[in-house]
């Protein structure tokens, strides 16, 4: 429509009112596809009105006040310096009102068209746009908070994070020389790593204790790095709860503890996906670290792991020991075994 491709980037200050026995805020208004958008100074969306269902209260009188059809309670006011906004409105109003199906066969064939958009828009376009949308305005601490719930529901199976203290400090040291953010270890995960919104990294006791040198599982922490890079954890965890908790999230800045269960259970009990070999290498490589040892970790006789072996980027390079005997001693004993 062109009228509205003219106001897509308009915006307003307004003051607006959800029912009758509530205060008036300040808001921003904006006119997006089809809608108009009601959020306030923090970005965050309070209303979403169809501009084909928005109504005058008062025609011809400033300041203009608008309301959804069929709910003259809920009220958006533009002062008289937004007229422009105030125009927007009532221009776009008039050309839906155009477009509107006359009585008669077209009325059916406008109708049955518009079932359609809808059902594409809602099963195609809406859930990704709102995912887009969720993913740029949940802020980092929410996503800790979101992770640290998570790892709750893993312990229930797996055993309280492994809190020996001088094993802690170990692994501290080896999260910051990889630059991994976050990572705990599990006494008896049922996965051998994942990770989880919030920069957390989860690896199982027996990473650490099956094998006698540290590479090993730094290399499992650096290819978990790579499947992280690959997607936002926070998507991912939206593909699998669905677009209701999405919509929840967005709206209220939290999920459901039911939609936490249901990824928890996720987590633990599907494969992890397959890192991309050639970004692993890369990852590898920015931490200077050998490859291969992992590489044999995770198929002894190196057939499915080849690659890894031969793009190892520390091949005939000289490397600092990635920690002391004494600190891995201490790492293998976190979970006091």
């Amino acid at each position: 429509m062109t009228a509205l491709t003219k106001y897509a980037r308009l915006e307003a200050t307004a003051l607006w009112r959800p029912t009758p026995d509530e205060q008036r805020r300040e808001v921003i208004v904006s006119i997006g596809e089809a809608t108009l958008v009601v959020i306030d100074n923090n970005e965050k969306p309070l209303a979403h009105w169809s501009l084909a269902a928005v109504e005058r209260a008062n025609p011809g009188v400033i300041p203009a006040i608008f309301h959804p059809d069929g709910d003259p309670g809920e009220t958006l006011e533009l002062p008289e310096g937004e007229a422009e906004m105030t125009e927007a409105i009532e221009t776009l109003r008039k050309a839906i009102e155009k477009t509107r199906p006359r009585p008669g066969r077209l009325r059916w064939i406008g109708m049955a068209a518009s079932v359609l958009v809808v059902i594409w828009i809602a099963a195609f376009w809406l859930p990704g746009a709102m995912q887009d949308h969720t993913l740029k305005v949940v802020p980092k601490a929410k996503r800790v908070a979101i992770g640290q719930a998570l790892l709750k529901r893993i312990e229930r199976v797996s055993g309280p994070v492994c809190a020996d203290a001088a094993g802690r400090a170990a692994l501290d040291l080896l999260s910051q020389r990889l630059q991994a953010g976050k990572v705990a270890v599990l006494p008896n995960m049922t996965q051998d790593i994942l990770h989880v919104p919030g920069d957390l990294i989860l690896l199982n006791r027996s990473v650490i204790e099956d094998f006698e040198e540290p590479d090993v599982a730094a290399g499992f922490i650096v290819t978990e790095q790579t499947r992280r890079d690959a997607t936002d954890p926070l998507r991912d965890l939206l593909k699998v709860v669905g677009i209701r908790e999405n919509f929840r999230l967005l709206t209220t800045g939290d999920v459901a503890p039911q939609a936490l269960d249901i990824y928890a259970k996720h987590l633990m009990t599907t494969p992890p996906a397959k890192a991309k070999i050639s970004r692993q290498i890369v990852r590898f490589e920015q931490v200077a670290l050998r490859s291969t040892p992992y590489a044999y970790a995770r198929d002894i006789t190196g057939e499915t792991t080849l690659k890894l072996i031969e793009g190892d980027p520390m091949n005939g390079k000289l490397t600092e020991p990635l920690m002391s005997d004494a600190n891995w001693l201490r790492l293998q004993s976190i979970c006091g075994g």
